[in-house]
């Protein structure tokens, strides 16, 4: 009946809308909240978890579906129902009690990890981590029901992908970028900018940066965070970006790639706002925008000539002279324990690690006390030299201590997907590096919105970049850009 689907979606719209004022509550917190509100915080976000459970839950739900099916529905509301009962059966399979634990959990570990990491302290932040654990494996068995946990984990992120193909995929991409990383790496490395960064100078240049790539200051702000991330959706999409007054790129970069993720909040269809068609499909896609954004755009030598030119006239002579040592410098490839600040030829290495070793955290094969030790292992394995201290390894990055495990695995999906999306806009728009030059994104922004980022949850996530493709997603376009780009930077 059409009644029983418009009641469903007028009760899915108000789940969603106090679902947005959670999600306002994390910003809070990692931007403005004082230190001394966590446990209050804390308390909060398990009472909205208890009510947002409770409605994901609501047998009221099942009926209207069961309701709405017999229909003769359109696309778009097949695709409402296809999410709506996704997150249902999620819901209905983890306690109330222990959504709203984890919840309650995660909000204080956040501080408790960000405390730990400023004072480089892994054993102090170990307890609040293995209590993260053992509550994120008892949710994971619980939608597993009998089968892998970790591939339970992944569908909040990348809806219908498994451990093993991931696993697939980074045996496609490792070999070949470790190749490619060895020659490069024993050829001669670009200069570096030299001095002093103004952080107030960083920020107005970033902001700048922001508008340049199609972010709607109008329905969003550009804060500072200690980690950056893009929070919200629809008409309020914020994101956070960082400063070092030596280093301008972890400012910029950061602010292209939260932009990239909040560019396609804000371009998804009006019409489905605040529905689950209404925000990004998977974190894969999510980060296929992003990335592209940063890096197929961000450090292409068209773009970077523009930027060169603004950063000159923000900072004066910065130790590069010209354009093109510019473009080289910003996609210099060189040794940093920091994922965020990886180059494009090394970043994939940083989430392997991070996927294999979630995974096996998950599967108790790797325990939090042993958690440091194999971190540096494998890093020193994987890059060639130690990890120096904990926050720049095993601590860096929020992730874990906020319950995001099966999250890392999609930023290298994103790659791939940017890598898909990449080639299809180029051989479309003939004219883009010339408007590139010019700091103009238009075409390029505008053709993502128009192949990607309107639709929204209106299809699946591999199915939005083959269509835009035009081909199913592979590797080989990612692999054939990173080895065009840096032999061509590095004369290999």
């Amino acid at each position: 009946m059409a009644s029983a689907y418009s009641d469903l979606l007028a009760f899915v719209r108000d789940t969603h809308a106090l679902s947005s004022i959670s999600g306002r509550l994390e910003w809070d917190q990692e931007t403005m909240m004082p230190k001394g509100a966590a446990p209050q915080r804390g308390i909060e976000m398990a009472a909205l978890e208890g009510v947002l459970h409770g409605r994901r839950t609501d047998p009221r739900v099942a009926e209207w579906m069961e309701a709405a099916s017999a229909d003769d529905l359109s696309e778009e509301a097949i695709a409402q129902l296809r999410h709506i009962r996704r997150s249902y059966e999620r819901a209905s399979k983890v306690p109330a009690k222990l959504a709203a634990e984890i919840a309650r959990v995660t909000s204080e570990a956040q501080g408790i990890w960000a405390e730990a990491r400023q004072q480089d302290d892994f054993a102090g932040f170990a307890p609040t981590l293995k209590t993260v654990i053992a509550l994120k494996r008892e949710e994971g068995e619980a939608l597993a029901a009998g089968g892998d946990v970790y591939d339970a984990m992944l569908q909040d992120y990348e809806p219908g992908t498994t451990g093993a193909e991931i696993e697939a995929m980074f045996g496609a991409l490792r070999p070949e970028l470790a190749s490619l990383r060895a020659a490069v790496l024993e050829a001669e490395a670009p200069a570096r900018v030299r001095g002093g960064f103004d952080e107030g100078a960083q920020m107005k240049l970033t902001r700048k940066l922001a508008k340049t790539f199609g972010y709607d200051m109008h329905h969003g702000r550009v804060d500072k965070a200690v980690h950056p991330f893009s929070s919200g959706s629809g008409l309020d999409v914020r994101i956070t970006t960082r400063t070092n007054p030596s280093d301008p790129f972890n400012c910029f970069y950061s602010t292209i790639h939260e932009v990239g993720h909040a560019a396609y909040e804000q371009n998804i269809s009006r019409d489905y706002l605040l529905t689950p068609l209404g925000r990004g499909v998977s974190m894969g896609v999510h980060e296929s925008q992003s990335r592209i954004y940063e890096n197929q755009i961000g450090r292409s030598r068209a773009f970077t000539g523009w930027l060169f030119r603004e950063m000159r006239d923000a900072f004066g002579d910065f130790g590069v002279a010209y354009e093109e040592a510019f473009y080289a410098c910003v996609n210099r490839v060189s040794d940093g324990f920091i994922r965020t600040e990886a180059d494009e030829l090394q970043y994939n290495l940083h989430v392997l690690l991070r996927f294999d070793l979630e995974r096996a955290l998950m599967s108790g094969d790797l325990q939090v006390d042993d958690l440091e030790a194999a971190w540096n292992d494998r890093f020193l394995a994987d890059f060639g030299f130690a990890v120096d201290k904990p926050s720049n390894g095993v601590l860096q990055d929020v992730h874990w201590s906020v319950g995001l495990f099966g999250y890392f695995p999609t930023y290298s999906l994103g790659n791939v997907f940017a890598g898909c999306l990449h080639e299809a806009m180029r051989a479309a728009l003939p004219d883009l590096d010339r408007q590139l030059s010019q700091g103009d994104t238009s075409g390029a922004t505008e053709w993502l919105r128009v192949n990607v980022q309107q639709y929204g949850g209106l299809y699946e996530p591999r199915d939005i970049i083959a269509r835009a493709r035009g081909a199913e997603p592979s590797e080989a376009p990612l692999l054939a850009y990173l080895k065009a780009k840096f032999t061509g930077i590095y004369g290999l």
